[in-house]
């Protein structure tokens, strides 16, 4: 099945997608996949208007996205078609990837609140996933 996540700096060496920071501050960072293109929109628009990074909304064989996140050590949450999401009113002011960050330091993930990076060892494999995926 094919879901659809916000990823930021598309087809970059800096490629990061959303998480959300369930129960801040020590809480998980959790990758929303939403079954329907036009809510992803919806939430991208949403996140634009509050100041944040311009998202790209693109589509993720589900299975594969949830390997992704065991991997990187992130959680997952499966936005149902119609069920509206918000994004929560603060975002972070720096995300781990941005550009001028040193690759082998880059995060895969970055949104309403950031996740620690997966070890260097898995980065390089993740990354090629989601690389292949946007293929």
């Amino acid at each position: 099945m094919e879901v659809f996540v916000l990823l930021f700096n598309v087809g970059t060496d800096n490629e990061g997608i959303h998480t959300l920071k369930v129960n801040p501050p020590e809480g998980e960072d959790v990758v929303l996949a939403f079954e329907a293109e036009d809510d992803a929109t919806r939430f991208a628009v949403l996140l634009e208007a509050q100041d944040f990074l311009e998202p790209t909304v693109e589509p993720i064989d589900d299975e594969e996205l949830q390997n992704i996140c065991l991997q990187s050590g992130l959680g997952y949450k499966f936005v149902p078609e119609g069920q509206l999401e918000i994004p929560p009113e603060d975002n972070v002011d720096e995300t781990l990837w941005q550009e001028d960050r040193k690759p082998e330091s880059e995060p895969l993930a970055a949104g309403g609140s950031v996740s620690e990076s997966p070890s260097s060892d898995n980065l390089d494999d993740i990354r090629r996933q989601l690389e292949r995926l946007l293929d």
